[in-house]
């Protein structure tokens, strides 16, 4: 098997400096997978890798072709035809425009070949990359830039492949960046192709509910109209937000295998479960609310601009998750209670370089029983749908989003946390004052417990809204704490913050350190005659938890440059009838 994807992995790299490939080489590759390994688990991390790799750039000689095709017109417009009426075609928008730039020769610029630029792939030669027809010197911006790694990975040669994966890169503003260090072009024969639609790693991805708003297509990230969220205590498994990184797995229940290893410790060093297993496993359910770590991070953006995703207050729901406690399994293994240990989850989400998304909890969050962590098969009372992670995902409840692992294969226990980029380099907390030239994430913790948080989701904002015959308007929302905290009250002001009104709670009777669940509440605020004559007001929402902590009044005061922890007080404006 592995002389096999090592004859593949050469000839791709062959292929790549020759930027084409055959279309065949992705079905020679589903081919090979078909021939019985599916019981090596890492080796199908593998094939999965060289797939995605195969196809992101199996495909992009198609795309470079309609380009020619498309500029046709173009150099032809000297031609004179006669019609009855002429349509002219629609301008494209600057964005659009912008996604142009790399298929376009810049003739002001020299031409370099595949072989000049695989010279710059370290710091002391400079790095370069390549981007369709572009040549690029991302030298000083690469070291800065939190998703480095990624970029070096791809040092000397072309990021294509890279980006056909993470396309929340492709906006104007990264497109007017990376334009800004061109240096050259590629000779039209050797640039990366455009991926052909069948031939992607997104090819597979699932249906979703037409209600879900994405934040990006690909991964694909939505959320729902808020104003759903505090319709139903439990949110119904279409309408719960979906949080994807990487392109969605295709996997089989029949299949699969979870691995288990423990690098430090004790216990058992190795184990392996089929998911028929892990159902045969005592069952237990918990009501967690799953919430992302950038949660309400357009709010933060209208203070200073942030990255990554434009998300409102939508990206979080509520459910009832069941399946086999991982605390029950680690003690299957022999693995006992140590302060320094961690416990890495890895998925089957693979970037092009074959590495899985990965996260890590203290190893004791994963074996105390009142942590209920679940290997989860069930969301819901329902089997888990693909973008919710089957068949089986962690649950860490009380825990940041991005530690809730989907489409889970491997389990280890070790010294150290995941040294995956989004442990490493991502969902983690900044001062306000700390800026992209002086941020080391080194020096941050990964964000574990989420803070208190509430939210408007009723009325929403703009919206128009009566005033009842004893002037009052109504207002209902979601509030929640990590790390098991209850919600103890939900505070509401209509006026500024001159007086407050105390929400009614719909939340479990469950002690606190395990109310993982969120709250939902419910407030009749009063409207002033002076408001009613301006037929506009703005309305605030705090919540505390068990802990008296209490979400702070501004975002000036929060703001970090990744946009995460957006926690303020939840503000909407409203239009009065």
């Amino acid at each position: 098997m592995r002389l096999r994807l090592l004859s593949q992995a050469n000839r791709l790299r062959l292929l790549q400096r020759q930027r084409w490939l055959a279309t065949t080489s992705s079905t020679n590759l589903a081919q090979q997978q078909q021939q019985g390994e599916r019981n090596e688990s890492r080796g199908k991390r593998d094939y999965n890798g060289l797939v995605y790799g195969a196809a992101t750039l199996a495909g992009i000689g198609a795309g470079f072709l309609l380009f020619n095709e498309l500029d046709k017109p173009r150099s032809s417009n000297n031609i004179i035809t006669t019609s009855t009426a002429t349509v002219a075609p629609p301008a494209l928008d600057e964005e659009a425009t912008a996604r142009l730039w790399h298929t376009t020769k810049r003739n002001d610029l020299p031409v370099y070949s595949v072989d000049e630029v695989s010279k710059h792939n370290t710091a002391e030669t400079g790095i370069w990359i390549t981007y369709g027809l572009g040549v690029y010197d991302v030298s000083e911006f690469a070291p800065n830039h939190p998703g480095g790694d990624k970029i070096m990975m791809a040092a000397g040669s072309a990021i294509d492949p890279f980006w056909a994966i993470f396309q929340q890169h492709n906006t104007l503003e990264v497109l007017q960046l990376l334009e800004g260090f061109r240096i050259g072009n590629l000779p039209q024969l050797e640039a990366a192709p455009v991926e052909l639609e069948h031939d992607s790693p997104w090819s597979q991805e699932p249906k979703r509910h037409a209600l879900l708003k994405p934040t990006s297509e690909r991964p694909f990230n939505a959320e729902p109209p808020i104003a759903m969220l505090s319709e139903k205590f439990l949110t119904p498994n279409e309408y719960f937000y979906v949080r994807n990184h990487l392109p969605v797995p295709t996997l089989q229940p029949e299949d699969y295998e979870l691995e288990l290893e423990v690098e430090a410790g004790e216990g058992q060093k190795e184990l392996k479960l089929s998911f028929a297993e892990i159902k045969a496993l005592p069952k237990h359910s918990v009501t967690a609310a799953i919430m992302c770590g950038g949660n309400r991070r357009s709010e933060m953006t209208k203070v200073k601009p942030v990255k990554g995703l434009s998300w409102g207050a939508g990206a979080v729901g509520n459910a009832k998750w069941s399946g086999a406690r991982l605390c029950d399994v680690l003690r299957q293994l022999g693995v006992q209670p140590h302060e320094q240990l961690h416990v890495i989850f890895e998925g089957a989400d693979l970037d092009p370089t074959s590495h899985p998304y990965g996260a890590s909890i203290p190893l004791s969050k994963a074996l105390d029983p009142r942590g209920d962590v679940l290997l989860a098969y069930e969301m819901n009372d329902q089997p888990l749908s693909r973008d919710h992670g089957f068949p089986i995902r962690v649950i860490v409840p009380g825990t940041v989003g991005a530690r809730n692992v989907k489409w889970l294969t491997r389990i280890i226990v070790a010294d150290h946390e995941s040294d995956s980029h989004w442990q490493q380099n991502d969902y983690k907390g900044f001062s306000p004052s700390t800026d992209w030239d002086t941020v080391d994430f080194s020096k941050s913790l990964a964000i574990q417990s989420m803070p208190v948080t509430s939210a408007i989701c009723s009325p929403m904002p703009e919206e128009h809204v009566k005033v009842d015959g004893d002037g009052f308007i109504t207002a209902r929302g979601y509030a929640w704490s990590g790390g098991g905290r209850r919600i103890v009250r939900v505070d509401l002001t209509s006026d500024g913050g001159k007086t407050w009104h105390v929400a009614e709670l719909e939340q479990e009777d469950l002690p606190d350190g395990r109310h993982y669940g969120w709250s939902l509440w419910t407030a009749r605020l009063p409207i002033s005659a002076e408001q009613r004559q301006t037929q506009s007001v703005e309305l605030w929402a705090k919540a505390v938890d068990s802990a008296y902590n209490v979400q702070p009044e501004a975002f000036e005061h929060i703001w970090n440059l990744r946009g995460v922890l957006a926690n303020a007080y939840h503000k909407v404006k409203v239009k009065l009838v």
